[in-house]
């Protein structure tokens, strides 16, 4: 009996050595997809962060690929060094990777050379994904040990390393991070080398590096820890200009953010949109500022407020003029302007409601010798998700302000998919509306074109579609707005603006000499805005800002795009380099769609390299029918799995509230439940046509009817912590996820049982379709909502039988034959 407890123990023994190894492999794999999607949205605008899902696919099937390619060389004889080997080379590629990232602009306009860049970036960043998707592939074909063991090791890795993300994210910098990932990939080296499955092959020049392994992952843990104290590694290209250390005095990252706070300095007093007649004075002050682009000021506030009296000056305070008001919410503190312009107008209570902890530890605690906003009576701070907080609160404020808050990546570049902020949409808006006082007034303020109608014109669309969504039959009567310079201010209330209220705001824009823009017993600025503010109905609505050259239609959740005013079918109705001159958005939407096209075409070009060309031989002597049959059903399977999970992440993304809480919780659901998925299939195989159209009818089913009824479940559970908020996302995808990792084996089996060589093609085909699919499920989200792209991916899976029943008959025909 001892004996057998030996030799049980001797043969479990080099299996657990093999599954850390390919655990820690696949937890780094999207830890350090995730953390990526940080560190571009510093270097360069968050909307682009798909970029990375697209990037990290193609690197993983061009690892498979080139495991097949080269399956001489990969002899199971040798599976540990193989596995270690390229395990570390997964950690020096991460390294490599990260350093050409941070040196390469990315931000250039479209032309030529923002090409190249981009295209040097994509294959930098695809370099560790080729090295996981070799590990992944190698364990998954190589080794002896179960199969559904080894998948299931994969897939906890996984699922692990979208939370690990997180949390590493809230301990060190970005780039801190991405060192880590590395050390942990060499750490799975270390592992693979231990299970002591072979030796080291003859005539191997990288030996050396498996030699040395332990010296790989000893310098990797040096470097991490050592950045993760002196930073040493950072972004040198932050958006479009060169970062300076020297004049940042604070650094922080999180899952969410990175804030910097630079050196205190005397300079004129920043204001968003001070009045003509300001008279500029010198304070003390230091910027604030969010991902490089987004920027807040914290004032030198000693706990005077007369201190602060320039703030009269701004046209963000515009609604402060109203009479009685005593309690408020400011949605995003920063650096606390706002809560302090409160206080200076005489609020007596007012709740700074902040996602971001960063900013409230940094007034109240790293900076109160700078800023007393921490010590003013009366005002008190939520770190929270506004939308969420406020569907909770169970009190009305007589004024909530919210002035300019976004990541500005957005304004600039046009806000794609994983960038949206939830904030500027209907439901959203009619969440804050129904926490005011009877009289209550909610005050938003946006950048303004003196002369275009482009943020203001869709901030005025928002608020009367708000408006009707209420039951307000003349939404013109509840606004007020006025602008002064590049700001302007609306002000709107549930209840109709009295006439004490209106010669209040008036009163205000001609001490300051704001122009107005609406008022609700005068003709509005612009035809276009007067179209707009007198629309009695939605469909009303629609027809007076289809008449712009811009999309002002009132965003939606379904449709949360408030910076992208581009509108793609009126893109050839005009000069393009005219209209994209004027001021305001257009110019940088313009900018940011050519880099989607351009991104589009990256990928096609890293496919086609890569994945098509070096596996259409596998095809060339498979029977015809079973090539048309299978690349369609594995484009299909491809291109429709990737448009839902773009369609679910950015849902999600609003319900939870940042998009990469999102990204975790997405991939996490994801991977998870189409690994169960594709498990299952194994008991219970689609191995007749009844079953193979039922599982097709289903799943699209499922996928069609979401956006039916989960937008209210959404709403009704707005009010819901984060943790519950993301089990129910894990609840609503796991159906999904499960139904869709049928599709992978089933294919692969109906192929492997008329003819097993073009099934290389096949996954090929299958992760090509995926890379391209990321791109052209943002640009479907963009132009037709996401409620779209979800049902686009429903259609595919919906389509399959098609295919799927033409391999069943060409099998059957061929056993026919035979027999």
């Amino acid at each position: 009996m001892r004996r057998d407890s030996e030799a049980r123990v001797q043969k479990v023994a080099p299996r657990l050595p093999f599954y850390a190894g390919l655990g820690l492999i696949t937890a780094a794999t999207l830890m350090l997809q995730i953390v990526e999607t940080r560190i571009i949205s510093v270097t360069s605008w968050y909307h682009l962060a798909f970029f990375v899902i697209s990037i990290a696919m193609f690197g993983l099937t061009a690892g498979a690929v080139w495991v097949y390619l080269r399956s001489e060389a990969y002899r199971p004889a040798h599976l540990s060094y193989h596995l270690s080997v390229a395990s570390l080379g997964f950690a020096l590629a991460t390294v490599f990777a990260l350093l050409a990232q941070l040196t390469i602009v990315t931000s250039l306009p479209a032309s030529v050379m923002s090409f190249v860049a981009w295209a040097e970036f994509a294959v930098a960043l695809s370099l560790p994904f080729f090295f996981s998707g070799i590990v992944v592939s190698l364990a998954l074909t190589r080794s002896a040990y179960p199969v559904g063991i080894v998948y299931g090791v994969d897939l906890l890795g996984a699922a692990l390393g979208c939370l690990g993300a997180l949390a590493l994210l809230n301990l060190v910098s970005g780039p801190s991070a991405v060192l880590w990932i590395a050390a942990f990939g060499a750490a799975g080296g270390l592992f693979f080398a231990g299970a002591s499955l072979d030796g080291i092959p003859p005539g191997r020049p990288i030996a050396a590096i498996f030699r040395h392994r332990r010296v790989v992952l000893g310098c990797l843990v040096a470097l991490a820890a050592g950045n993760s104290v002196a930073d040493g590694i950072r972004p040198t290209i932050v958006k479009d200009y060169v970062e300076q250390p020297a004049t940042i005095a604070y650094e922080k990252w999180n899952s969410f953010s990175r804030v910097t706070v630079s050196q205190s300095e005397k300079a004129l007093a920043s204001l968003w949109g001070a009045s003509p007649r300001f008279a500029p004075e010198q304070i003390e002050q230091r910027s604030m500022t969010i991902d490089g682009g987004a920027g807040t000021t914290v004032y030198r506030f000693l706990g005077d407020l007369g201190e602060l009296a320039f703030l009269r000056y701004d046209v963000t305070n515009l609604a402060y003029a109203l009479p009685g008001l005593q309690t408020g919410a400011v949605i995003g503190v920063g650096g606390g302007r706002d809560m302090l312009s409160a206080r200076l107008f005489g609020l007596s209570e007012v709740v700074g409601v902040e996602i971001n902890p960063i900013f409230i530890d940094l007034l109240t605690r790293r900076f109160s010798s700078y800023t007393a906003i921490g010590r003013q009576p009366g005002l008190s701070f939520e770190i929270d998700e506004a939308r969420s907080w406020f569907a909770r609160a169970d009190r009305a404020f007589d004024i909530i302000q919210m002035s300019l808050i976004d990541t500005w990546a957005a304004t600039g570049a046009g806000a794609f998919t994983l960038s949206e902020n939830g904030l500027y949409t209907v439901e959203a808006w009619r969440i804050f509306l129904e926490r005011l006082t009877s009289e209550g007034v909610f005050t938003v303020s946006r950048w303004h074109a003196p002369g275009e109608v482009n943020e203001t014109g869709r901030m005025v669309s928002l608020a009367v579609a708000t408006l009707q969504t209420l039951g307000v039959a003349e939404p013109k009567r509840h606004l007020f707005m006025a602008s002064s310079g590049a700001v302007a201010t609306i002000v709107m209330s549930r209840s109709p603006l009295s006439e004490q209220a209106l010669d209040a705001l008036r009163e205000a824009a001609a001490t300051y000499a704001f122009s107005i823009l609406l008022d609700p017993q005068a003709p509005a600025a612009s035809p276009l805005l007067a179209s707009i503010v007198s629309a009695p109905d939605r469909d009303a609505l629609q027809r007076a800002t289809r008449a712009s050259y811009l999309d002002l239609s009132a965003p939606t959740d379904a449709r949360p795009f408030f910076f992208n005013q581009l509108r793609l079918d009126r893109l050839l109705d005009q000069d393009l380099l005219a209209v994209a001159s004027r001021p305001g958005v257009y110019g940088g939407n313009l900018s940011a769609t050519l880099t989607l096209a351009m991104l589009i075409l990256i990928s096609a070009v890293l496919v086609a390299a890569t994945i098509i060309i070096p596996l259409r031989s596998t095809v060339s002597a498979a029977p015809s029918t079973l090539t048309i049959a299978g690349t369609t059903y594995f484009a299909l399977i491809g291109i429709g799995f990737m448009m839902v999970e773009i369609a679910l992440l950015q849902r999600i993304s609003i319900f939870l509230g940042h998009p990469v809480y999102a990204l975790s919780v997405v991939l996490f659901s994801l991977i998870l439940s189409t690994g169960i998925g594709s498990l299952a299939s194994e008991r219970m195989p689609l191995h007749s046509n009844a079953r193979l159209i039922g599982w097709s009818v289903l799943t699209s089913v499922y996928l069609l009817v979401l956006p039916a009824w989960l937008p209210e479940v959404l709403l009704r559970l707005e009010s819901a912590s984060l943790l519950l908020r993301a089990g129910l996302a894990v609840l609503v995808l796991a159906p999904a996820g499960f139904l869709m990792g049928f599709g992978f084996p089933t294919g692969m089996r109906l192929a492997s049982m008329i003819d097993a060589r073009p099934t290389p093609w096949f996954w090929g085909i299958n992760g090509a379709a995926g890379v391209l699919a990321a791109s052209v499920a943002v640009l479907t989200s963009i132009e037709f909502g996401i409620d779209t792209t979800l049902r686009v991916g429903a259609v595919c899976y919906l389509l399959l039988p098609g295919p799927a029943l033409l391999l069943v008959s060409f099998r059957l025909r061929g056993k026919t034959m035979l027999q």
